[in-house]
């Protein structure tokens, strides 16, 4: 169970850190919402991957500890409104620089179509 529970963190932030190194926006901002998964079940498993034990003190000797489920619960809340102005600050610069590159830079086929089209409207 915590093999397979590492390989999924494992792969969730690595292909979270992949996606994050393209140079467009949208795998970036799938690339943050992978990692923000694989970082949550790792905060979720740092409270010990164990089944029926109870959320409260004094009742048994095995018991759940809420610490990390309440990081976790912060941390959805912290990536959703990440995510959020992710989402926005991408579209601002689709208007602003009518491309998706992360840096803004234009590719050279764009940027000729482009003044193509200037020079055809004059």
């Amino acid at each position: 169970m915590e093999l397979a529970f590492a390989l999924i963190i494992g792969a969730l932030t690595a292909s979270g850190v992949y996606l994050i190194l393209r140079a467009r926006t949208f795998p970036v901002v799938v690339g943050l919402t992978l990692l923000s998964y694989g970082v949550n079940l790792f905060l979720f498993s740092s409270g010990r991957l164990a089944t029926g034990g109870q959320p409260i003190l004094g009742s048994t000797e095995a018991y759940s500890d809420p610490l990390p489920q309440a990081l976790v619960l912060t941390a959805i809340v912290i990536g959703f409104a990440m995510t959020a102005f992710v989402v926005v600050l991408s579209l601002r610069s689709l208007a602003d620089h009518e491309d998706d590159h992360v840096d803004g830079e234009r590719n050279v086929r764009s940027t000729d179509t482009h003044q193509e089209k200037q020079e055809g409207q004059r």
